[in-house]
């Protein structure tokens, strides 16, 4: 039986007792000795809903990737913690993460969902708040003046948000291109 407090290598195979006395086995893919948090990957056989505990020796035969349930389990919840096979490579050092990449990524989310809070906080038609939110995915410069939509502070557009209701205090280059883009949305049949 192996102590809680044991280090697990990945890619080890471990059972352990739940406390709802289930039988968990699987292949270990991290492993947080503070915590005492042990993920296990279970792949998972559906021809015959039986649970198979086998890995890379294994592959599937219809040429498909398998599919694996992933359990994280809190050791000090477990009984009869067991290494069934004990992995004897060392793993490859993980991937070093680009943080600039991840960085950009948090930041388009981040402006995504500010785009659709501002486009639902208004109180206005959904399809005015559709078309709001189309035009700020491209356009940064678009914000709510009452239930108008205000792009560039020189296009407006008024309900019900077609294109006739497209309107500018001059003809200048924003005016056609936000026409292009209230007819190609309204094309699609979201107006």
């Amino acid at each position: 039986m192996a102590g809680v407090n044991e280090c697990f290598s990945i890619g080890s195979i471990v059972a352990c007792k739940t406390c709802y006395n289930k039988e968990i086995e699987g292949e270990v893919l991290a492993f947080d000795p503070q915590t005492k948090m042990l993920i296990l990957s279970i792949l998972l056989n559906f021809r015959t809903s039986i649970i198979l505990y086998c890995r890379a020796e294994c592959p599937a035969t219809n040429g498909q990737t398998p599919l694996n349930d992933v359990h994280i389990i809190n050791l000090s919840l477990v009984s009869d913690v067991q290494v069934k096979k004990e992995v004897n490579t060392v793993p490859e050092p993980p991937q070093s993460l680009d943080l600039y990449r991840l960085n950009i990524r948090v930041r388009n989310q981040i402006d995504e969902k500010r785009r659709l809070v501002t486009a639902l906080s208004a109180s206005v038609p959904p399809e005015g708040q559709k078309l709001f939110y189309a035009i700020s995915k491209t356009i940064k410069e678009v914000s709510w003046q009452g239930s108008n939509i205000v792009v560039f502070d020189t296009v407006t557009i008024t309900p019900p948000y077609k294109l006739d209701n497209v309107r500018a205090h001059a003809e200048c280059k924003a005016l056609m291109h936000i026409r292009k883009v209230v007819s190609a949305f309204s094309c699609r049949g979201c107006l």
